[in-house]
């Protein structure tokens, strides 16, 4: 069986707000399971596919700050 995460994850945050979205992120990182981390990783390509090339500068800018 095929499961196209992606689309799951979409379909399952389809209509949420931003409250919504933000609690469930919250929630992701607080309960540290591996398996939420492909949630979490689609709903970041969401955000980086709709922002500027500068504003990806300054993600990849801050995140790589932050593994040093």
């Amino acid at each position: 069986m095929d499961i196209d995460l992606r689309q799951a994850v979409i379909n399952n945050m389809k209509g949420a707000d931003s409250a919504t979205v933000s609690s469930t992120i919250a929630d992701a990182i607080q309960v540290k399971k591996e398996q939420l981390l492909p949630g979490l990783g689609v709903l970041f390509e969401i955000y980086w596919n709709n922002i500027s090339k500068e504003e990806q500068d300054k993600v990849a800018n801050l995140i790589s700050s932050k593994l040093s």
